[in-house]
Order: structure tokens, then C-alpha cells, then sequence
């Protein structure tokens, strides 16, 4: 009688409690999972589990935040530093519809378990297939994509405001991607680093000494083994990315830099390099994420990326390469579309 009690007491909770290693193992092999950082925003620019959204536990309208946030029909991985807080988001959510899976012993569990933190936030996604897709906001234009075991970098740059240990953190990449010749574009100090398949223009190619290059308008289809095309890892286009305004062509002329459209196994991620609103913007179609730019004079003011949000219609916009400029105005401006301002200065 008394084990039924306990064992009854436990299930009343509604939600899992679950050791590093199974934690790990959910987050790892369930690409349709959330992972739910209930930390402080303090604690959790120290340091957190990649991939990790965070909704602070303890500040007023956690759930309602975490409804408006999270998908209830999607698992949710919750933790926090010790696995009290979560234990008590974890109750909050399971009583709105949500199913959770707490980590027990939180932050310092994972910690003392080796297991990977990280201060670059991670985007989480996933194909149409079910395929987990993470995009690692890294600075800037910097991205880097995981995704089916592959490391994809785009516009790699060691030193750009802050320094990236590109040999610790990304010590190898499979394919690169480069937009243009520009230095916080083009570092071949990182391209060295990471080694991988570069993708880009005539310009860059010609100045790395190797690449594949791709002008605006062509397309290339990579595959497990190239050499007899077996299995599709994905497909790259090669878009315009141009100056329109007088005065400013000088810095991104026609025809010369790209933007790339990643097709991941039906998931399309936009990533526009150096551009303005540019009239083939309103051939893209289909596009789950876009990266736009957004500082003159070299790329668009945020007017220009509000009106290249609409033509482009993504279902989720990360501005990204806005420097010092303002770009708060973004999500009242384009309420059909999530807009999600990270930091990408």
C-alpha cells in the first residue's frame, strides 16, 4: 500500500523527471522537442544548454509567455540551475496541456556530467521530415548549421568584435558558405580553421585559391558521396544581393555577392548576405527562416527590412548585421511573421 502511495504521489506530478544521460538522449534524438531554459536571463547569458529558448520561472506571466512561446504539441525539455525551479515550471506547464521532461540536478547535473554549454544562442527547427536543424547565432553574419551530423558555417570570422575560438567550438566544417569578399564576410584565418567545401562567388574563390563557385541565379545539389551522387544532404542556391540606393552601389555592386537559399529536406532558410530590398527578392518563395540585413549605408534601414520581410513573406525572421542600428520596431511592423531579435550585431 504504501509503495502505491508513492508511486501514485509521482505520478500526479504529470510531467517526467529524467537523468543527464536520458535528458541528453531526448534532446539528441527527438528533433521535435523545445528546450525550455526557466533560469534567470543573467544565468542563463553565463552559459546554457544549446539550443535552450529562456522563459524566466520566477517573473510574472511565465505561463502565459511560455503560451505564447512554445507549441503544445511539441515535448518540452525544462531545466534550471539546481532542478527546483524547473520542477515547479514543469508542474505549470503539465497543468496548461504541455507534456515536460525537468532534468534532475539542473545546470550543475549537466555541468559535472562534461555535457556541452554554450553562450551563442541556438535557433532549433525542424525539416518537414523531422530532422533536427540548429542554427548557431554566432556574430553578426556568422551562422554555423547542424544538421543530419553535417556542420554547415556561413561567413565565417575569427575576430569581429569578439574573438572566435573557431578550433574549440567548431573545429571542423563540412561545407562552408561565403557571401562575399568583405572582411567581416571573408576570413580566411577561419577558413583555414575549419577546412570543409566552399561554396561562394568568383571574387572569394579567387581570392582563397579554391571553392566552387556559384554566380546569382545557379544552384548546386550536395550529396553523401559526390563522386556517385548517392543520397541528397541538400540543396544551395545562389541569389542576387545588391546596393540600390545612389551613393551607396559602391559597396555591394549588381551580380558580384551572394545570398543563399539552404534547402534542408524541404526546410528553407533564406541567409540574404549584403543587400537592400532588391526587386528579385519577390521571386523567393516558400522561405521557414530568413536572415536579412539591416544597416545603412551598406545594407537596408529597417524600413527596407520591414518591406523585404513582406515580399519575402518567411515564417520566421532573425535580422541579423544591424550593428548599432535600431531594430525594436520590427515585430509590431510584421505581425503575420515571427520575428525574433537575437543578438547578431
Amino acid at each position: 500500500m504504501a509503495l502505491f502511495s508513492l508511486l501514485s504521489l509521482f505520478s500526479c506530478k504529470g510531467y517526467d523527471n529524467l537523468s543527464v544521460e536520458a535528458f541528453r538522449q531526448k534532446l539528441s534524438d527527438d528533433g521535435t522537442v523545445q528546450l525550455l531554459d526557466v533560469r534567470t536571463p543573467a544565468e542563463y547569458a553565463e552559459g546554457r544548454i544549446p539550443g535552450a529558448l529562456n522563459i524566466d520561472w520566477k517573473a510574472d506571466g511565465f505561463v502565459a509567455a511560455a503560451q505564447a512561446t512554445l507549441d503544445p504539441n511539441r515535448p518540452v525539455l525544462v531545466y534550471c540551475r539546481s532542478g527546483r525551479r524547473s520542477a515547479e515550471a514543469a508542474e505549470a506547464l503539465t497543468k496548461v496541456g504541455f507534456r515536460v521532461s525537468n532534468l534532475l540536478g539542473g545546470m550543475l547535473a549537466w555541468q559535472e556530467a562534461s555535457m556541452p554549454v554554450t553562450t551563442y544562442e541556438v535557433e532549433r527547427f525542424c525539416t518537414p521530415g523531422g530532422a533536427p536543424v540548429e542554427i548557431w547565432l554566432i556574430q553578426h553574419a556568422s551562422l554555423a548549421i547542424a544538421y543530419k551530423g553535417l556542420s554547415i558555417q556561413v561567413d565565417p570570422v575569427v575576430k569581429l568584435g569578439k574573438t572566435i575560438d573557431y578550433a574549440a567550438d567548431f573545429p571542423s566544417a563540412d561545407y562552408v558558405l561565403v557571401t562575399h569578399e568583405h572582411g567581416d564576410h571573408f576570413d580566411k584565418e577561419a577558413l583555414a580553421i575549419l577546412g570543409g567545401f566552399v561554396v561562394t562567388n568568383a571574387r572569394c574563390a579567387e581570392m582563397l585559391g579554391r571553392g566552387t563557385v556559384l554566380e546569382n541565379g545557379q544552384s548546386a545539389t550536395f550529396t553523401e558521396d559526390r563522386a556517385t551522387g548517392s543520397r541528397e544532404l541538400f540543396t544551395v542556391e545562389a541569389l542576387p544581393a545588391y546596393n540600390t540606393t545612389e551613393g551607396h552601389l559602391q559597396f555591394h555592386p549588381k551580380g558580384r555577392d551572394n545570398g543563399y537559399i539552404l534547402n534542408l529536406d524541404g526546410l528553407r532558410i533564406y541567409i540574404a548576405g549584403d543587400t537592400e530590398d532588391i526587386p528579385e527578392m519577390a521571386e523567393i518563395k516558400d522561405i521557414d527562416i530568413a536572415f536579412l540585413p539591416c544597416n545603412q549605408p551598406y545594407t537596408m534601414t529597417p524600413e527596407q527590412c520591414i518591406n523585404a520581410a513582406k515580399v519575402v513573406n518567411p515564417k520566421v525572421l532573425i535580422p541579423y548585421h544591424f550593428g548599432q542600428t535600431d531594430i525594436s520596431g520590427l515585430p509590431a511592423a510584421l505581425p503575420g511573421i515571427d520575428v525574433r531579435l537575437r543578438q547578431m550585431q
